[in-house]
């Protein structure tokens, strides 16, 4: 770890880490760039940015930038490349992107900023951050259940003292004030213990974590977030609680003296809209948090099915019980069956209750064991870990011959054609470059494309547009090939458009027949242009050979015995980057899992005390 550090002072390499496999290097060997031999410091596992295939095509080794004039390898016909870093706090790096942008196009050049990354990174999981909103939004509906719930209860209790304040001279208005009032400070009161155990928590977890984050946790206090924690507390404590509330704005004072009186049908009207604010709130909150209105629909009309089912299947239980009640049955079984559906009793409430709240339980832990499998990296034996490149047509065979015999598979065998674009619809690509008015995307008109043929598509692909053509025969003059969505829109062509390539020499006539949408965050070889089978099989290519070593020893043995054989090969070990990739995974599979459960306990505790409250 300390070469690092030290190859700077001590003028040394630090070698990439499957290069040094390769070759069987220790540090204490040299290696030798240019005309200058430079010791070899330290294995360089890996690097900032450097986490994907297209950084391990080239294996790095890192030297002084001293020693560049003297090694020789800044010279005519070198291929150079320069990143330039710098921090100024001062600057508005969105503003001077979007201003220094047109200039870098024109010089082929690009400027990332420390925000990059991580914003890319953070796209490819955005489903953990709706599914950490997702949490938040349970618990508050979990809470919100049992509000319901126990102030529906509590108010059918009350019922009999709201009719005595009435007897004793309050308003409609002060006996419901009253009970809202309770109702609000309680929901208050909720806010701020809840408020204090975040708290507590948020000082807390970090140091339990720290051993699992690949990051130093800067805690602070946001207090716009407790004021809206503590606002929704209230908020949804007095919303959710309003429907039992209205029954006290029709109690008559005559109801001291009757058993019972049913205020249901006057409030009714009230309820309707208390229920309206209800869905609409939770909409808008559901928005709010998920960030799209198809999610948040979703997520409401599901609930509101659920509630349906569950009131449904409530009602209908207590009324064919009342119908073909057991009178045949034993005294404490009748007693236990009359109770579901006498005055006063909370079937109904208790149902719901129960049921909503463990659909939503349920919904967290089923979307908490599909976003895990979401995170969960392939290591199966059918997914390959060695990628040998530039194998050539004639050297296939032996190169399988050498893989096989040591029991390792040969799991894909691609064969890579290169081509550039020779005209794009019916224009020239160099006319196309003389128009300074195009909006065709410059990389088109200047790439050299690794295109392959296949019957089929694979596993990353999607079908956006247009049919898959398997095979087309030898003789066909146009032929139909596969674009990625990306190459489509950069060239401006769609469907039933014509291209002309140039394969090494030989024009060849194509026509899009369908666009695909490619996952390239996918670790597996994908293609922007895919040709059908029995066109380009006589074509000038190489091939591209995977296999899976299942441990490092026989990923050693094999690479060494291939860069013997076939020096021309080039293999990239994706053990590293697969380590890098699953530690990352397994931390963001424990945040996961804890949220979950710990949203499950709470959602647990809630439903208890629905039901000790009834």
């Amino acid at each position: 770890t300390t070469s690092a550090f030290d190859y700077q002072d001590k003028g040394g390499a630090l070698v990439d880490a499957t290069v040094m496999l390769q070759f069987d290097l220790k540090p204490g060997d040299s290696v030798k760039l240019g005309t200058t031999t430079f010791p070899i410091l330290g294995a360089l596992i890996t690097a900032p940015g450097s986490t994907g295939i297209g950084a391990t095509a080239a294996p790095p080794i890192v030297v002084p930038f001293r020693f560049m004039e003297e090694s020789g390898l800044l010279q005519r016909g070198s291929r150079l490349g320069y990143n330039y870093y710098f921090e100024d706090d001062k600057v508005d790096l969105e503003l001077l992107n979007d201003k220094v942008d047109p200039l870098l196009d024109a010089e082929n050049a690009d400027m990332d900023t420390h925000t990059d990354t991580s914003e890319r990174l953070g796209r490819r999981y955005e489903n953990v951050g709706r599914f950490l909103n997702l949490v938040a939004f349970i618990a508050l509906l979990l809470g919100c259940v049992g509000i319901a719930s126990s102030v529906h209860i509590y108010i059918k209790e009350k019922l009999k003292a709201v009719a005595v304040l009435k007897c004793l001279g309050a308003t409609r208005k002060q006996t419901f004030l009253i009970f809202l009032l309770q109702i609000a400070g309680m929901g208050l009161l909720g806010g701020i213990i809840g408020t204090a155990i975040g708290l507590l928590l948020q000082q807390t977890f970090p140091l339990i974590l720290q051993e699992f984050l690949p990051f130093t946790v800067e805690i602070s206090t946001s207090y716009p977030a407790i004021f809206v924690g503590l606002l929704l507390g209230v908020s949804m404590s007095v919303l959710f609680a309003l429907s039992p509330l209205v029954h006290t704005w029709f109690v008559s004072p005559l109801q001291v003296l009757r058993v019972q009186e049913d205020t249901g049908k006057k409030s009714r009207p009230y309820q309707i809209w208390v229920v309206v604010a209800i869905v609409l709130f939770v909409l808008l909150f559901a928005l709010w948090l998920l960030g799209r209105w198809e999610f948040a629909l979703s997520f409401v009309v599901g609930i509101l099915v659920t509630f349906s089912i569950l009131a449904g299947v409530s009602i209908g239980f207590m009324r064919l019980i009342k119908k073909y009640f057991p009178k045949s049955w034993s005294f404490a079984a009748r007693q236990s069956l009359l109770n579901l559906y006498r005055p006063n009793n909370q079937t109904v409430v208790l149902i719901l209750a129960i049921g909503i709240g463990t659909f939503l339980i349920s919904t967290l832990y089923f979307t908490k064991d599909f976003l895990l499998a979401k995170t969960t990296f392939e290591a199966s034996a059918e997914s390959p870990n060695l990628i040998l490149f530039d194998v050539q047509t004639e050297q296939r065979n032996d190169v399988e011959n050498t893989i096989t015999p040591k029991g390792l598979p040969v799991i894909d065998n691609i064969p890579i054609v290169t081509m550039r674009m020779e005209r794009i619809k019916d224009r020239d690509v160099n006319d196309i470059r003389l128009d300074t008015t195009t909006r065709v995307n410059k990389w088109i008109l200047n790439h050299e494309f690794r295109t392959t043929y296949r019957d089929s598509m694979i596993g990353s692909e999607k079908l956006l547009e247009g049919e898959w053509l398997p095979s087309v025969p030898p003789s066909t003059e146009v032929i139909p090939i596969s674009l990625a969505d990306n190459v489509a829109n950069d060239a401006l062509v769609k469907l039933g458009d014509t291209l002309l390539f140039n394969v090494q020499g030989k024009i060849m006539t194509t026509v899009v027949g369908n666009i695909r949408q490619v996952d390239w965050a996918r670790m597996q070889l994908n293609f922007s242009i895919v040709f059908p089978t029995g066109v380009l099989e006589k074509a000038p290519q190489f091939h591209v050979v995977t296999t899976n070593a299942p441990d490092k020893a026989s990923s050693a043995n094999l690479q060494r015995e291939l860069v013997k054989k076939f020096p021309n090969i080039s293999i990239i070990d994706l053990r590293q980057v697969v380590t890098l990739v699953e530690n990352i995974l397994d931390k963001i599979s424990w945040v996961i899992t804890f949220m979950a459960f710990f949203s499950i306990l709470t959602g647990i505790i809630v439903l208890i005390g629905s039901v000790r409250n009834s």
